[in-house]
């Protein structure tokens, strides 16, 4: 297969996704309330085992913008989460398995009656043997509950090193063999950088599932989700009201529906609400320090709850290119 160059797009002006309330036509800016929170997000921090070439969130070995959370710090909002019913505490980072108090506060979500998905690498810190044991342990406790996703940026080693790095692939394909082969709930993510079409993607990792012998489906989302590109200086459509019915789209759709996510900065006193995991470094964005709070976060980015599509990854990501992290 010949992949095609990657798009060069315009870069994004300066009067774009200025205004929290109007595009820069001057029409007014779509917004997106919350219905259900289904998903909450823990950001564990932003430091991870390698150093990818595109990272949304620029995670490294050496990147602590977002600190790693404590288990003290994430107990109040799994208490919240459960007055609001809750489905499903999602953990990204950085590579979660880093955080010195993962293993308490995956063991903490699971014994609250939360199913978990852990967002991972399935490298070098998730196959520790120490971590191996516990996540069996996991598993034999609350089958079914855990969902581990692991990132597989192309379904051939050649692009996906490219991506991060050489080695990365044979690394994660052993992880991720040793998951399937304990029976875990496995997931993976890729990417749709590469110029190939969406049939040709899925025909790829429909290979990949069966050389490897992975219990996936392409077909289904929860088994396969391919990400859209994010760059937030690349130029992309502002998204008004009217743009709901044109593109044959719902707000109720949007990842901000469902979701929201929690992030400690460095040097923070207490953790922050986000709308969601795309938004981790913009503080404009901050909706306040309990769920309670963000349900009623008004001004700036936000109208009573609701979220003012004034960042270029919510047309990109999610309105245009139809992602969810859930």
């Amino acid at each position: 297969m010949t992949v095609e160059p990657k798009t060069v797009i315009a870069a994004l002006p300066v009067a774009k996704f200025a205004d929290p309330d109007r595009t820069a036509k001057g029409e007014p800016r779509a917004t997106v309330a919350l219905n259900h929170l289904d998903t909450l997000w823990i950001n564990t921090g932003t430091l991870c085992n390698i150093t990818c070439r595109n990272c949304y969130i620029e995670s490294s070995p050496t990147n602590d913008r977002l600190a790693y959370i404590t288990a003290a710090e994430v107990a109040p909002f799994l208490a919240e989460a459960q007055t609001l019913g809750t489905r499903e505490i999602g953990f990204t980072g950085g590579e979660p398995f880093l955080n010195p108090e993962f293993e308490t506060i995956l063991t903490a979500t699971l014994e609250s009656g939360f199913e978990a998905l852990v967002l991972t690498n399935a490298m070098a810190p998730m196959q520790r043997p120490g971590v191996k044991a516990w996540l069996l342990n996991l598993h034999e406790r609350f089958a079914g509950k855990l969902t581990l996703r692991v990132s597989l940026d192309h379904f051939t080693e050649a692009l996906h090193d490219e991506e991060r790095g050489p080695g990365s692939f044979a690394k994660a394909i052993e992880g991720t063999d040793w998951l399937a082969a304990n029976g875990f709930r496995l997931a993976i993510a890729g990417r749709t950088c590469w110029g190939e079409s969406h049939g040709e993607g899925l025909a790829g990792y429909a290979r990949l599932f069966a050389d490897r012998g992975w219990p996936l489906e392409t077909h289904q989302t929860r088994d396969l989700v391919l990400f859209p590109e994010m760059d937030g200086a690349l130029d992309v459509p502002e998204i008004t009201p009217a743009c709901w019915g044109i593109l044959k789209k719902s707000p109720d759709a949007m990842m901000c529906a469902t979701s929201r996510m929690v992030v400690k900065r460095k040097d923070a006193a207490t953790p922050a609400v986000l709308p969601c995991t795309l938004l981790p470094y913009d503080e404009r964005f901050e909706m306040g320090s309990t769920l309670a709070a963000a349900a009623h976060a008004d001004g700036g980015m936000f109208d009573l709850g609701a979220v003012k599509l004034a960042h270029p990854h919510c047309s990109r990501f999610c309105v245009l290119g139809g992602g969810s992290c859930s």
